[in-house]
């Protein structure tokens, strides 16, 4: 079996209903198992302590969600062209994990949700990049042989899944079709490489 974890910050649930249609896409490779996880919201005032489970959605994520799992899809709105600062927080704290080299060799993808057009989203997805590159992971994007790719007229890019907020109340059927891909591609990956080593 092989454990694909999605690993994302969402404020509004858009990237969080992102993330679950990233589940699905995982959910249709035989043998791939989805395990989503979240980070709590990070105080500007003071030190914060989060409840160790949240009131709803997914639970936490952990150091060890990191290092057990066979695949990474990692998520967060864009903030500015960059990642949300609660998702960038808890990938400043996996020192221990780039030592260890538990996520090295094993592949992963980045989506993001923005709330307008030229938001930022491909730098946002590219910066998410820069860290599981130093993690030694194997990236992966979306080909244009997929089909809704070359017809969105919304969000979706090669670099991974995206929406545009602004353009639509929820996720088009084009992103919803993207982000399933995305998470089918990455599980795919997954197994291939776990069966190899």
């Amino acid at each position: 079996m092989s454990k694909i974890l999605i690993l994302y910050f969402s404020r509004t649930g858009t990237t969080a209903e992102m993330a679950n249609y990233i589940a699905r896409g995982v959910a249709s490779v035989d043998g791939a198992e989805a395990v989503l996880r979240t980070v709590p919201a990070v105080s500007t005032v003071c030190e914060k302590t989060a409840d160790s489970i949240p009131d709803h959605g997914a639970l936490y994520a952990t150091l060890d969600d990191l290092k057990t799992c066979d695949g990474l899809a990692l998520g967060s709105p864009t903030h500015f062209g960059n990642m949300a600062s609660p998702l960038k927080y808890f990938i400043d704290s996996t020192t221990e994990v780039w030592f260890s080299g538990a996520l090295s060799g094993k592949p992963a993808s980045v989506f993001t949700s923005t709330g307008s057009m030229h938001g930022g989203q491909e730098s946002t997805l590219l910066t998410m990049m820069l860290p599981l590159l130093h993690h030694g992971m194997l990236l992966l994007g979306l080909p244009y042989s997929e089909h809704a790719l070359r017809e969105t007229t919304s969000g979706g890019t090669p670099y991974g899944a995206s929406h545009v907020a602004i353009a639509h109340a929820g996720l088009s059927e084009h992103e919803k079709t993207l982000c399933k891909a995305l998470g089918a591609r990455l599980a795919k990956t997954a197994g291939q490489l776990k069966q190899t080593s």
